[in-house]
């Protein structure tokens, strides 16, 4: 699930988003921490070698360059004072990497990506949809018994926010006819090859039920 969580977050970023400001936008949706402050504190070599794998093991599946562009220059996070974001010795807090920023745009750039304007709630649909629709795969593949399981595991272990209930919860609290409806609408546009409806997602949904 925080894979896909991941990638939709690297695809933003090559659309029109900086790193600040997804993070500040998730922050403000109740997360205590935003994707890329997140990578930072558990390292970014980690989910570089994470994608060094997929390429080999799926091939089909489509990441973002953009997070291998930042190790490659040793950007390993606060363990080296540097990653999405520019830190300080001794200092966790998380400063906007001038360096960081201009490597986006010109990779945006080298992939003749014309950045856009991307509004605060389309980057938590986009980061929040990801986590409910693999959730939904999860159920439907038997890794998870129930939805309220994969909640709990958000809740105590990647910081979502209590008072939203967990990934499931909240997509349920929307609407899964709605959630589907993003899902496709996503599928159509940047980066659309990412997006799939699970098929256990459009199920509950048709019928006008919730996650369980």
């Amino acid at each position: 699930m925080i894979e896909q969580y991941l990638r939709q977050a690297f695809f933003l970023l090559e659309e029109g988003c900086l790193p600040a400001q997804i993070d500040q936008a998730i922050e403000s949706f109740g997360f205590a921490m935003g994707p890329f402050r997140m990578s930072d504190l558990a390292g970014n070599d980690i989910g570089w070698h994470i994608r060094q794998r997929r390429r080999v093991e799926r091939p089909d599946m489509v990441y973002s360059q953009i997070g291998d562009k930042l190790c490659e220059r040793g950007r390993f996070g606060q363990k080296t004072s540097a990653g999405w974001y520019d830190y300080h010795p001794g200092d966790r807090t998380a400063h906007v990497s001038d360096e960081v920023n201009q490597m986006i745009i010109t990779h945006a750039a080298e992939l003749g990506v014309v950045r856009r304007a991307i509004g605060d709630e389309e980057i938590v649909e986009r980061l929040i949809y990801a986590l409910a629709n693999e959730g939904a795969r999860i159920l439907e593949e038997g890794i998870a018994l129930r939805a309220s399981d994969i909640d709990l595991v958000y809740l105590t272990g990647y910081g979502f926010p209590l008072y939203r209930g967990g990934p499931m919860f909240y997509a349920s609290g929307v609407g899964l006819d709605k959630v589907m409806l993003a899902v496709q609408h996503y599928a159509s546009g940047p980066n659309g090859h990412a997006w799939q409806v699970a098929p256990l997602l459009k199920k509950l949904a048709e019928a006008g039920k919730a996650f369980q």
